[in-house]
């Protein structure tokens, strides 16, 4: 049995905890770690069976029976305690992204080398079943040859503009999402980004220096051509699709609802709203990324989604706000070579 310390407890460090304490099986949380630690929090954990609780995450890195650690504090910690983890001997599960600059996600990657430690960066709609059924069509070669791929990302509703402030911006929030899709169903890197945005949604987004609103495209290193559509607000829920077209056919997936039901009489025909939520959309999801990050531990497999995507996800990101910022095409090379 894993026994596995969560760092973090916050919206995201509870989701994995409530998934693994009821669906993963063969680990165990031993303990959670949040400088906020709370009486209610401490007590919530106890609830799901997880007994220990604390202020300092060192107390996890120090426990010789905790094995794995999941990274799910605020993203300016991440690449930090990821090099503590991995110097500990710790196998690391760290949410996205490692880190919002590529030196520091250098650090990380240099750490790993020697060391016989896991590591898998969450990206958890590589999971999703919709998302999955997809990148095996592909791969079993169903629809020839990749040639486009159009996914839209769409949430519900905007953040707040405190939020974005230290967010490090849609593309290296939401969109990083979308970035790691494209790669993910078509098993190829990205080679150039080109972006038109703007504030369409809420002013103060553009004040606090971000956008809300954006059209991407994007060559990949196989020839296909790539095109992405975020929006920070979907009025009638998250909208989550995707679709490769290819030289012998096409893949693509809607929405998931509450049901498929459809209502057919002399008024029209009305379906159910795509679920609200991501935590409703991605739950599934979650469960299956954790259960693969130990099943890659306890049988000595790679990790399904490594230090490279997590890095490479962040280059896109950071060449998708150039070409934002200067109104021009941004090879991804331009931004590694800048590291």
């Amino acid at each position: 049995m894993l026994k596995i310390g969560i760092v973090g407890a916050g919206r995201i460090g509870k989701v994995h905890t409530q998934s693994i304490c009821n669906y993963v099986r063969n680990a165990k949380i031993k303990t959670i770690a949040d400088p906020f630690m709370s009486e209610e929090t401490a007590k919530w954990a106890k609830s799901l069976g997880v007994q220990n609780t604390t202020k300092d995450y060192k107390e996890i890195l120090n426990d010789p029976e905790i094995g794995a650690v999941l990274i799910c504090s605020s993203t300016d910690t991440h690449a930090k305690i990821s090099v503590e983890a991995i110097n500990a001997g710790k196998h690391v599960f760290c949410e996205k992204p490692i880190d919002h600059d590529v030196a520091r996600i250098q650090e990380v990657i240099d750490a790993l080398k020697g060391k016989k430690v896991k590591y898998q960066v969450g990206f958890n709609r590589r999971f999703d079943h919709n998302f999955e059924a997809v990148h095996e069509a592909v791969k079993a070669g169903k629809i020839g040859s990749p040639e486009i791929i159009k996914i839209t990302s769409r949430d519900p509703e905007p953040p707040s503009p405190e939020y974005v402030k230290v967010s490090g911006g849609m593309f290296l929030d939401m969109t990083i999402h979308d970035f790691d899709m494209a790669r993910f169903l078509v098993d190829s890197d990205v080679e150039e980004v080109y972006v038109q945005s703007a504030v369409l949604v809420d002013p103060a987004i553009g004040e606090a220096g971000d956008v809300d609103t954006a059209i991407i495209t994007m060559k990949m290193a196989n020839g296909a051509l790539a095109v992405i559509d975020n929006c920070r607000r979907s009025s009638y829920g998250y909208d989550q699709r995707a679709e490769v077209f290819g030289s012998k056919g096409m893949a693509g997936i809607k929405n998931d609802a509450v049901s498929n039901c459809q209502i057919a009489t002399d008024d029209g025909v009305t379906a159910e709203k795509p679920m609200f939520f991501f935590l409703e959309r991605y739950m599934q999801a979650y469960s299956k990324e954790i259960t693969s990050f130990v099943d890659a531990v306890v049988n000595d497999t790679p990790t399904p989604v490594n230090e490279y995507d997590g890095l490479q996800a962040v280059l896109i990101g950071l060449a998708a706000k150039k070409s934002a910022q200067e109104h021009r095409p941004v090879k991804v090379s331009e931004i590694e070579n800048d590291k």
